[in-house]
């Protein structure tokens, strides 16, 4: 929080105007009536005036009023001082924006959104300038624009642009009733070095058509505040001996020669090559200057700090750099500090003896002297000082300096600059502040500054100021002067002794504030002069749309910006070029070849209007083409059009995780109407009579339902792994069947008892089912079949036991006795029909049987709570026999049930059943069998009287059948839930799709299943990035490839796939989950609701979480699965009816300059037969073998445009192939990983390579050239492998792979869209195709895959030196680290080759 005190230090209230000064009053009413500058010396409060006057545009600016106020701040540190003031003693809604906060990328919407919630926007102008030229802000809606430190309105600075190119436009214009209130302020009027102060001043009342308020003299600010004694200190004019410095200038310069030298025969015809000897000449330049003015010592603590510094250090002293350029700079700099150091004695103590070190050439005297000085106020409390240089440099090594010093002991020295162009001590704006916090709480006693600080900065307790090096007018004079803000502060100005001119032009500058006061007030009664027409008349291009507007001033950066925005890579950066005809006053442009326009031309009067033109039509005709948009900025990677058909404004928003959970209708109707349907449709469940279950043949089951599946489920075949192998289903429509309702009654009694027996395998389970059974029966009683009401949809279905084509009555009546019992109803007693000898009754737990009616039958035993199929009597066997214990101990029934279970068998002589556990159902869809748990071979002897009878009598092979039926329906369900997609599909599409390939489309791999939508979510993945590469690149005919790659990314993202498919509501039929027969529960006894749906295929029974991704692969698989099917055509069509945009484009080619002679580049014949494929149009060839660095203005394209397509066509085209030839024989995972393997840039320019196309590329980089011939010598035509040259520790240049697929691009193209045509030509370079015999994995991928596998823990440290990449791999196994080291070119090859060796050392030690 920023302090505000009183003169005797004391702090203010809040309310500034309880206690607000008269001149402070004089200067709000002024402001109120008209556009003021207030011109009051620093500390006078001119602060508490501009609060004030936002409190007096309050009730203009609260919400929701479109209005605002705007505080604009030079620099970023005084961005949150301003705004915590205006915060502290205001209630308005204040927001803080600078440049890191990225609001350069911000667009309308964000802005619109901070007008809506804030008040004050408080900011640096270079902010509301361009968002003023963007029309993201208009003048209109800014009721008072504040303009802190308003002397910096000069030229062409963003204050200066702001009122001329948008206030006094408007002024202009005649709508001055909606323009701001203008209100500046400034410690100095006058911001230059020259002496016509009227004409300063009345420049700027002209440009802020506003007039300057001031005090009548100095006399009534001093009453209120402070002002720090003037003191010039003068230091002796020692210069450092001429023998060291000739030596270390010479030596110096000699460096610079031959580095220079050097980096020129590296860096060959390279476009950065110029860039990097400017640096190195500036850096020169730097190291003479800390020479000559600060001493040898300093000069290699320069040398020093720039030699270790980090690529981020060096970004922020250069700008942005290079690796390589980086390099050059830390080198340049070690050589020098080398050099320096053999001059310098090592055992030297800097300040210990400060004369000595001046004497020698080490410190210039004027260090010596700003130590002394600085010691004087060794006894003062709470020092704080602040030291103002001229250079970042100087602030950098002077704050070295003096930490270093005993004499500072027990001070904080910091440093602070800004951050431009040539900064060095870069920090963010954070960091600028807590150095600023840390000044005000004391923690920070020195602070070397650059003029960052010379404006604004408000520390009270400020106690000296000094000037290191002079002032360069009398406004920085003033400004730094005025930082001294506490009572009985000093203002310390070095001065070199018999430097007559600079103390005189000091005592100049304490003069100078009367002088502007003096000028100021006779200007006041006189109005502001007409701004003049030079400033008003400047060229400019407007977007009549948006309002959007350029100048001639700000064009030249606008065209640099867009180039900056264009692709590049290593081997060129996109930038303008100028070529100027001043004989004929003719200017030519030209752009970089992936440029929307190539070249424009524009006539002017000098240099600089030249320039202006050239560069204004430039930004007019690309903003005709589209490639600026209608806010005149470059279209960025990201943007989305408001017209854009890839629609993904609103698609996060929109894509959810919670979907329907749908349920095919076709198997839902209530139990009630179903019972009285009278007539079913009837299909058979047949199995392949070869393969034998356990006990013999499985039996076949009919299937009766209230509606027809369907063609697409009869006849259906399908495999179940079950325990004994491959059992093959078959499903098919046979006959309708008229079932009365008491046979309805009945079979539902028998499906429900076996399938709630075998699922649930709980006897107390199945007691509640049998009872909610018999509940319904007696309601059924009272409804007829004619009851209009509409009852609660449930799962209705039959399954029929059959014997010898026909229904088994006898076994549907098997739960007849369980029924009774349950009922309360008498057993009948008797003997099967089939039985043809005489058999005994036996007792059981539920009455007395005959055996024929227990054998074949299910009993239940409470004791043990199991049930069992009885397959016999054990006629030899009761309770009195004897068994062997698995101790041998030999004990009689009746003795161990009595002993283990507490019972007494009372019939001894009654012969025991023979029983067999029965197992519960499994997953037989499952890829992998698995082996059936609780059923065994082995018999087990049951005592009749424990036993409750369930089912009887009913076949091992029908219950055999029955543990079949949940997987056999659950794929029923799924087939049917296929089928109604199927039908969503063949309404947008008109083509058939089979519902089974519809299922494996909406089969996720967790359900574990033989197939899953992943192979045709490659097909579909490969179509979709096709699709829509075509189409972007016949629709946006003048962007370049990084805009069409990024709009592409979009439009197939996950998140747009999502967005569709909930817009389709597709994510009900997504199976993501494994079948569980656990949890399917008898037909008619389901939990579920079942809800209607907008579909009338599909009910819902309820919501579930489905992840994105599983919704875009879902996407992804149902193109896959109708380009399989259906074909191309049929797939646009999809695409289309989707709502995703794209469509096939049938002309592609745009309008495209015409290539004079394309021979004349490239042998067309040598190309076109090795490619087998004759060319229409030439010049497509041309440009497919055009690298970006090529800028000769004959070749008017690079390839970047035709390899964005390409890489897609080629992509399809490999995965088609692959696709085609190997599945469906090989898993979805080896698809993936073939197609990897085959499509990957390395891949490419192995062949390229192969094919001698290295010869054939046009460019202009010799980085390029010495790439292609390292990979040439090091590795030829000979290596055939996989891994195409990283496992050499070579980088292949990327271009290379372009290459084959701009080639693939201009075919493609040239033959109307034949992908035939292009996999026929492009085929035979790619040979041999790498299959599932020759692939290697990816050693990364291998190595995670076992660490994964064995629970080891893996970890990579990558380091960068002299641009070679060193990554280091440790792998934790059993206790033991396995560590490797490997050196590669970059980061992605260093990393392969660590990770094979690793996995070499664990394969070896396994080995052993």
């Amino acid at each position: 929080m920023v302090e505000v005190r009183d003169a005797k230090g004391k702090e203010m209230s809040s309310d500034f105007e309880t206690y607000a000064r008269s001149y402070q009053l004089e200067a709000l009413e002024k402001a109120k009536r008209e556009n003021t500058i207030v011109y009051l010396e620093t500390g006078s409060g001119k602060t508490l005036i501009a609060v004030m006057l936002l409190k007096s545009y309050a009730h203009l600016l609260r919400k929701p009023s479109p209005f605002i106020g705007v505080f604009l701040v030079p620099t970023v540190v005084l961005v949150s001082q301003q705004a915590e003031v205006v915060q502290m003693h205001s209630d308005l809604k204040v927001t803080k924006l600078w440049g890191e906060m990225g609001v350069d990328d911000w667009d309308a919407a964000t802005w619109d959104s901070y007008v809506d919630q804030f008040e004050v926007f408080v900011m640096t102008p270079q902010i509301l300038y361009d968002c003023l030229r963007k029309t993201f802000l208009q003048m209109d809606c800014i009721k008072l624009l504040i303009f802190d430190e308003c002397h910096n309105a000069k030229g062409r600075s963003p204050y200066a642009c702001i009122m001329t190119e948008f206030y006094h436009r408007k002024v202009q214009s005649n709508r001055s009733t909606s323009l701001p209130r203008i209100f500046g302020m400034t410690a100095s009027p006058i911001n230059s070095s020259g002496s016509d102060y009227n004409k300063e001043i009345m420049r700027l009342e002209s440009l802020m058509n506003s007039k300057v308020y001031t005090v009548d003299s100095e006399s009534v600010l001093s009453q209120y505040i402070p002002f720090a004694k003037t003191r010039i200190v003068l230091y002796k004019n020692s210069v450092i001996p001429s023998h060291v410095y000739i030596r270390l200038d010479e030596k110096l310069r000699r460096l610079k020669l031959e580095y220079i030298s050097k980096l020129e025969k590296e860096m060959t015809d390279s476009p950065s090559l110029d860039s990097v000897k400017r640096k190195i000449s500036r850096l020169h330049d730097t190291f003479v200057y800390c020479l000559t003015d600060l001493g040898a010592w300093l000069a290699a603590k320069a040398a020093e700090l720039l030699s270790i510094s980090s690529i981020e250090t060096c970004s922020s002293f250069w700008g942005e750099v290079k690796e390589f350029s980086e390099n050059s700079v830390r080198k340049f700099s070690q050589l020098v500090y080398e050099a320096f150091s053999q001059y310098l004695t090592k055992d030297v103590s800097i300040g210990a003896d400060l004369r000595t070190d001046v004497q020698s050439g080490l410190l210039a005297a004027k260090l010596q002297c700003l130590v002394q000085c600085l010691a004087e106020y060794r006894e003062v409390k709470d020092l704080r000082c602040i030291v103002f240089v001229e250079r970042i440099i100087t602030a950098i090594v002077l704050k070295s300096f003096l930490s270093s010093l005993h004499q500072m002991s027990g001070w904080g020295i910091e440093f602070l600059v800004g951050r431009n162009f040539n900064f060095l001590g870069s920090r963010s704006i954070n960091e600028k502040n807590k150095i600023v916090d840390a000044f005000r709480g004391g923690e920070v006693n020195i602070i070397v500054a650059t003029q960052i600080l010379e404006e604004g900065l408000d520390v009270p307790s400020c106690n000296l100021v000094v000037r290191f090096d002079p002032a360069g007018n009398a406004c920085s004079f003033i400004q730094s002067r005025g930082r001294a803000r506490c009572p009985g502060s000093d203002f310390l100005v070095l001065v070199r002794e018999g430097d007559i001119l600079m103390q005189n032009k000091v005592q100049e500058f304490l003069n100078s504030g009367e002088k502007m006061r003096k000028e100021s007030l006779k200007l006041a009664s006189e109005p502001c002069e007409p701004l003049g027409s030079e400033l008003l008349e400047e060229c400019f291009y407007l977007v009549e749309k948006t309002g959007a507007i350029v100048t001639s001033s700000s064009c030249v950066s606008l065209i640099y910006k867009y180039c900056s925005k264009l692709p590049s890579d290593r081997y060129f950066k996109s930038s303008p070029r100028f070529v100027i005809d001043k004989a004929a006053n003719f200017a030519t442009l030209h752009l970089p070849k992936n440029s929307a326009v190539q070249m424009v031309c524009a006539r002017g009067k000098d240099n600089l209007s030249l320039k202006q033109n050239v560069c204004l039509e430039a930004c007019k005709k690309l903003h005709e083409v589209g490639a600026l948009n209608d806010y005149l900025l470059p279209h960025s990677d990201f943007s989305i059009d408001d017209d854009d058909d890839i629609g993904l404004k609103n698609a996060t928003e929109l894509c959810t995780e919670e979907h329907p959970d749908y349920f095919p209708a076709v198997l839902l109707d209530s139990w009630r109407t179903f019972t009285f349907r009278g007539i079913y449709c009837c299909y058979m469940i047949s199995f392949d009579q070869h393969s034998f279950g356990r006990y013999g043949p499985v039996g076949n089951v009919l299937l009766a339902l209230g509606s027809d599946l369907g063609s697409d489920l009869s006849p259906y075949s399908f495999n179940l792994e079950v325990g004994w192998g491959s059992l093959r289903v078959t499903l098919q429509r046979i006959y309708n069947i008229t079932l009365s309702a008491y046979q309805v009654m009945m079979a539902r009694r028998f499906q429900t008892s076996v399938l709630s027996l075998l699922i649930d395998q709980d006897f107390a389970k199945l007691e509640e089912v049998t009872g909610q059974l018999l509940s319904f029966e007696k309601k059924l009683s009272s409804f007829s079949s004619s009851s209009s009401s509409c009852p609660t949809k449930e799962v209705c279905y039959l399954l029929l036991p059959c014997k010898e084509g026909r229904i088994d009555w006898a076994a549907i009546s098997s739960p007849t006795v369980f029924f009774n019992k349950m009922s309360n109803k008498t057993v009948e007693v008797h003997h099967l029909s089939s039985c043809k000898v005489e058999c005994g009754l036996v007792l059981t737990k539920t009455a007395p049987l005959f055996t024929c009616m227990l054998k074949n039958s299910v009993v239940y035993t409470a004791h043990s709570g199991h049930f069992y199929f009885v397959d016999g009597v054990l006629e030899s066997v009761h309770a009195n026999s004897s068994f062997e214990l698995r101790t041998g101990e030999s004990v009689t029934y009746k003795s161990y049930y009595k002993s283990k279970y507490g019972i007494t068998l009372t019939c001894e002589s009654t012969p025991f059943l023979a029983g067999r556990h029965i197992a519960r159902p499994h997953n037989y869809l499952l890829q992998h069998t698995r082996k059936e748990k609780g059923e065994s071979n082995g018999s087990v002897e049951l005592p009749p009287e424990l036993c409750s009878v369930i089912l009887c009598p009913l076949s091992v092979n029908m219950l055999d059948s029955f543990k079949l039926m949940p997987t056999i329906m659950h794929r029923v369900q799924c087939m049917a839930l296929a089928s109604a997609l199927k039908e969503q599909v063949h309404c947008m599409q008109n083509v058939n799709i089979p519902s089974t390939k519809i299922l494996e489309a909406i089969t996720a791999k967790k359900c574990h299943e033989k197939f899953s939508y992943e192979s045709l979510e490659t097909l579909g993945d490969s179509f979709l990035k096709y699709a829509a590469s075509q189409h972007l690149f016949a629709k946006y005919e003048h962007h370049h490839e990084g805009i069409l790659s990024n709009k592409k990314d979009m439009s197939v993202s996950n998140t747009r796939l999502c967005y569709i498919g909930c817009l389709h509501n597709l994510g009900g039929y997504v199976r993501t989950e494994e079948f569980n027969p656990k949890l399917r529960a008898c037909p008619g006894l389901n939990p579920h609701m079942y809800a209607p749906t907008s579909i009338n295929e599909v009910y819902s029974r309820g919501t579930r979480p489905i992840k994105s991704k599983v919704m875009a692969d879902l996407m992804e698989a149902l193109i896959g699965a109708s380009l399989s099917t259906a074909g191309e055509a049929a797939t646009f069509l999809f695409l289309e009816r989707l709502g995703t945009g794209i469509r096939f484009h049938k002309r592609m080619a745009a309008e495209r300059p015409i290539l004079y002679r394309p021979e004349m580049f490239v042998n067309i014949n040598r190309l076109e037969k090795l490619l087998d494929y004759k060319f229409n149009d030439a010049s497509l060839l041309v440009e497919a073998l055009t690298h970006g660095s090529y800028q000769m203005s004959d070749v008017p394209r690079s390839y970047q445009r035709l390899e964005f397509l390409g890489d897609a066509v080629l992509d399809h085209c490999v995965t088609m192939h692959l696709y085609n030839k190997y599945y469906p024989a090989m898993t979805p995972g080896l698809l993936t990983d073939l197609r990897s393997a085959s499509t990957n840039n390395d891949c490419y320019a192995h062949a390229a390579v192969k094919a001698g196309l290295n010869r054939d590329i046009l460019h202009a980089s010799s980085e390029l050239h010495r790439q292609i011939t390292t990979y040439l010598q090091k590795f030829g035509n000979l290596f055939s492998g996989s891994s195409y040259g990283w496992d050499a520790g070579i980088a292949l240049p990327k271009v290379l792979g372009d290459v084959i697929e701009s080639l693939a691009g201009a075919i493609y193209l040239d033959s109307g869209c034949d992908k035939d045509t292009v996999w026929r030509c492009i085929r035979p370079l790619l040979e041999p195709i790498v299959s599932p015999e020759t692939l290697e994995y990816n050693p990364i991928r291998e190595l995670g895959e076992l660490c994964d596998r064995k629970s080891y823990t893996r970890n990579y440290k990558t380091t960068v030196e002299n641009g070679m990449s060193y990554v280091v791999a440790e792998v934790q196994a059993g206790g033991v680290t396995y560590s490797e080291k490997e050196t590669g070119p970059n980061k992605k090859t260093a990393k392969k080759l660590v990770a094979r060796a690793v996995l070499k050392h664990l394969k070896e030690i396994k080995a052993d």
